[in-house]
């Protein structure tokens, strides 16, 4: 059955509904690893001092929780980003707050951070033993001020790095009160100065270096960019990831659901996410990695973002509306541009 068909059914279903299914599918599809299989092209490259086999993982999101770590893996994916995750367990923001929009290849969500919390993922991450790369995604509960953020996201790190390849710091999400007001430069220091210093305390402890990857929003200004990415490169931030959903709504113009609150993903997303990393690639200077993220629908989405001045790529949205072919078709267009960029 081709994925169109399945995307047509999956689409009579309510949003979360389908959302819940595929990933369960997925579990139970894994039992036949070749039902899954999807080879992607190997382009092995070593980022954040981890050995990547080819440059295409799955974004945060997807699996909150890291309750469908078998079935995911079984899709070829490079790494897989779980969470986000935050210290205790919350419902996240009431329903319905996940949309369609079909003829735009696009998702808008307020979800809000709805997760088990740490005790869960860390038991789920455990006993599933996933052998590749694993990002694992923190923020702070939304009953925590923003003031106290610093907390969570301690805790956050804390439990997770043990189990961790990377951890992504969440400070961009539109859909928690006040988060992204962390990316402001003052509150964007007192965050990651600290948490920088429990990094290095944690490397000791444990006998491993785990990177931390900072995730910022695709609606800042040049010169809020500039900002931000001079205070990444003094606090020693080990990779950025460009970017989170948007607030803004291009190419929506006379869409109805537009005017729900949210964050926007998918394909109207694509020139701004695109545009956000060659504007920190320009201000990162090879110094930091950059992590690509938004808007990658098709292969040549994935180059482009690459030629742009990413060295690894996240899709989400763009594996809801192409398919799992989407990482096979991502990761053979990049190292086709790789080879003839040579």
């Amino acid at each position: 059955m081709s994925y169109d068909l399945i995307r047509r059914l999956l689409f009579c279903l309510p949003e979360e509904w389908a959302h819940a299914f595929v990933l369960n599918s997925l579990d139970i599809a894994a039992a036949v690893p070749a039902l899954l299989d999807q080879r992607p092209v190997p382009d092995p490259v070593h980022v954040m001092g981890l050995d990547f086999p080819h440059r295409v993982g799955l974004a945060a999101g997807l699996d909150k929780n890291a309750d469908h770590l078998r079935g995911l893996s079984a899709l070829g994916f490079a790494f897989i980003e779980v969470g986000t995750v935050t210290p205790k367990a919350q419902p996240g923001n009431p329903s319905p707050r996940l949309f369609r929009l079909p003829q735009s290849q696009a998702l808008i969500n307020r979800m809000g951070f709805n997760n088990l919390g740490l005790d869960h993922l860390v038991r789920r991450v455990e006993a599933a033993q996933y052998p590749g790369i694993l990002g694992i995604n923190i923020g702070k509960n939304a009953v925590t001020p923003v003031e106290q953020a610093l907390q969570d996201y301690r805790i956050g790190l804390d439990r997770v790095y043990p189990l961790a390849s990377y951890v992504v710091l969440n400070i961009s999400s539109p859909n928690t009160q006040g988060l992204r007001s962390l990316q402001a430069v003052e509150s964007l220091r007192a965050l990651l100065e600290p948490l920088k210093e429990r990094q290095d305390q944690l490397a000791t402890q444990h006998g491993r270096y785990v990177p931390l990857v900072v995730k910022v929003a695709p609606d800042l200004s040049a010169e809020e960019v500039a900002d931000m990415a001079a205070c990444l490169l003094r606090c020693r931030i080990d990779a950025v990831a460009a970017t989170n959903t948007t607030i803004s709504r291009p190419g929506l113009e006379g869409n109805q659901l537009a005017q729900e609150k949210g964050g926007l993903s998918g394909a109207p997303l694509k020139a701004l996410a695109l545009a956000q990393t060659r504007l920190w690639a320009q201000h990162l200077q090879g110094q930091i990695p950059l992590i690509g993220v938004g808007g990658i629908l098709q292969g040549e989405d994935a180059a482009e973002r690459i030629t742009a001045g990413a060295d690894l790529v996240q899709i989400y949205t763009g594996l809801i509306y192409t398919g799992p072919r989407l990482i096979r078709t991502a990761s053979a267009a990049i190292a086709h541009r790789l080879t003839h960029a040579g």
